[in-house]
């Protein structure tokens, strides 16, 4: 696949080893990855280059004035073609925690419990080819 035809995701999460595994879990996966280290900051990224997203992959608890699920609420309400997944290791969401749209995957996670929750979640014309090739 053409690295420009792939599409792009975002993965926020304060720790920086586990925004790299994700990163380069989302990646072998198919996708180009852009990352932010809070809230703050993939909202700041959204703003210029929401278009192009297909997929907020993000933690909940992390410094700034925005937490994980705030987070979700915000994407899904302005920019709803944006698929979201919520992880923690700490805090299981509760209704109207996230929104509608959202699934939640517990940390910690291996590549294969990423993959199958992606196969399995996102609609299949926004599954990169990796993906779909596991069906």
């Amino acid at each position: 696949m053409d690295c420009s035809t792939k599409p792009f995701a975002l993965v926020v999460d304060d720790d920086p080893i586990i925004l790299m595994d994700v990163s380069a879990i989302l990646e072998d996966a198919g996708f180009r990855c852009h990352e932010a280290d809070d809230g703050d900051a993939a909202l700041r990224l959204l703003a210029g280059q929401a278009d192009g997203v297909t997929l907020l992959f993000s933690d909940v608890e992390m410094p700034g004035s925005i937490d994980g699920f705030a987070l979700a609420r915000h994407v899904a309400k302005e920019w709803p073609w944006i698929e979201i997944v919520i992880a923690s290791g700490r805090i299981v969401p509760e209704p109207g925690n996230m929104p509608d749209k959202a699934t939640f995957i517990s940390k910690p996670f291996s590549a294969a419990v990423v993959r199958e929750h992606l196969r399995e979640t996102l609609p299949e014309g926004k599954q990169p080819e990796p993906l779909r090739v596991g069906r």
